[in-house]
């Protein structure tokens, strides 16, 4: 049996693109949705304090008129993530003339996550 698996990305988002980004967030969660995945979380930073050590604002590199967001796709499984990320690479809808990225991508962190635990 397939196990779901989720993916998770953090960025720095300016402030001030905070209705482009939703824009960009829609239509990648409506191709993803096409290519196989579940269910996309959007979420925008409210109570996000600075670490010490370390801290999602640190992890990538937020500046001040900044914002951190935490987003998340779940799929079914991680065999069905790989298919959906390929066909959603080569989707004419994720093009950057159709969906432009509206933050800095270099400071993006994502990666893919076996589940351990779904209540």
């Amino acid at each position: 049996m397939s196990k779901t698996y989720i993916d998770a990305f953090v960025a720095a988002v300016p402030s001030a693109n905070k209705d482009k980004y939703l824009e960009h967030a829609k239509l990648t969660s409506v191709v993803l949705k096409d290519h196989g995945a579940l269910k996309i979380i959007e979420a925008w930073g409210d109570e996000i304090p600075e670490g010490e050590v370390t801290s999602f604002p640190m992890a990538v590199k937020c500046e001040e008129n900044e914002t951190v967001v935490f987003s998340t796709v779940v799929w079914p499984s991680k065999k069905v993530r790989e298919a959906g990320w390929e066909a959603m690479q080569a989707d004419p809808r994720m093009k950057p003339d159709n969906n432009p990225m509206p933050f800095d991508g270099k400071r993006l962190i994502y990666g893919g996550f076996e589940m351990l635990l779904e209540e």
